[in-house]
């Protein structure tokens, strides 16, 4: 009888331990939280913070009537990108001012305004200096040796990623792809593309850049740029010289060359030279004669 009943007890014991209710317990983590101000963090600051107002400009209110005019009218908190662009042009940086004017103007809650700042690197939520460095070190870029592109940054103005020189002059940042892989390496500098770079022509036109911002005050990327502030306000010492797109200028020793490849090249054309297409095009004879294709 005890042979027949041992084979039931043990099937029937770890069910009946399996019902008893067992106390749970879990483990937290003690380690200490790593919180980044430049992601979707705002903390008051000097310079940023809510009290500072902030309006467009005239010129751009009249701007900011025509982005709206382009999206029905139920839509036009669509228009929030082009807007948070426009102030941060105007103002230097997205600021929470900023971001709460464009939010007024669009009629939408302010926190989806700060949703889109913050989820777009393209606005910066703190002050940048006059040129903003963005130095691309995506693959493509860094094949190309884009590591000496961040030295020669560094080596030239003394900051590191993601800092400000003491002048306010120069900001400089890692960012990631920006579209122009068949010139790599290249930066960006505020609007403008420089590429084709080594580490001795990023030297040369950071170099260039600061001395015509100390010397006239010019901003890069605009056309005629310091053709009059350059021979009129610094004695003569500062002689204009324009290229074929009318970009590049000349202030004092320093040349500061137009947006685009510094290698030579004119857009991003083999830089050995063409390998194809090198023969004269098909004309009309080599097309079929039969009425095909009419």
């Amino acid at each position: 009888m005890a042979s027949k009943l041992v084979p039931f007890f043990c099937r029937a014991a770890p069910r009946a331990l399996r019902q008893v209710p067992r106390t749970q317990w879990r483990a937290f983590s003690v380690s200490q939280p790593a919180r980044s101000d430049s992601l979707m963090v705002h903390r008051d600051s000097p310079e940023n913070n809510a009290s500072i107002p902030f309006k467009f400009t005239q010129q751009n209110e009249e701007l900011i009537k025509e982005i709206v005019s382009r999206y029905p009218s139920q839509y036009k908190k669509a228009a929030v990108m082009p807007l948070l662009d426009l102030g941060q042009r105007q103002h230097g940086f997205c600021s929470i001012s900023v971001m709460n004017e464009v939010a007024r103007l669009l009629e939408m809650p302010p926190m989806r305004v700060y949703e889109v700042a913050t989820f777009y690197t393209m606005y910066n939520r703190t002050p940048v200096g006059k040129y903003h460095v963005q130095v691309c070190t995506t693959t493509p870029c860094m094949l190309g040796n884009s590591d000496a592109i961040m030295k020669a940054c560094e080596d030239t103005l003394g900051i590191h990623h993601g800092q400000t020189t003491k002048d306010g002059l120069f900001t400089m940042t890692e960012v990631e792809c920006l579209g122009a892989c068949a010139n790599a390496p290249m930066v960006q500098i505020n609007d403008d593309f420089y590429e084709d770079l080594t580490y001795e022509t990023t030297q040369s036109l950071l170099n260039a850049l600061k001395h015509a911002a100390e010397t006239t005050g010019a901003q890069p990327g605009a056309p005629g740029l310091a053709s009059e502030s350059a021979k009129g306000g610094q004695g003569g010492q500062g002689e204009a010289a324009t290229n074929a797109q009318g970009r590049a200028y000349k202030v004092g020793n320093f040349k500061v060359p137009s947006p685009g490849p510094l290698s030579g090249r004119k857009s991003c054309e083999p830089a050995g030279g063409l390998t194809s297409l090198k023969g004269e095009f098909w004309g009309n004879e080599t097309l079929r004669k039969d009425g095909a294709l009419d």
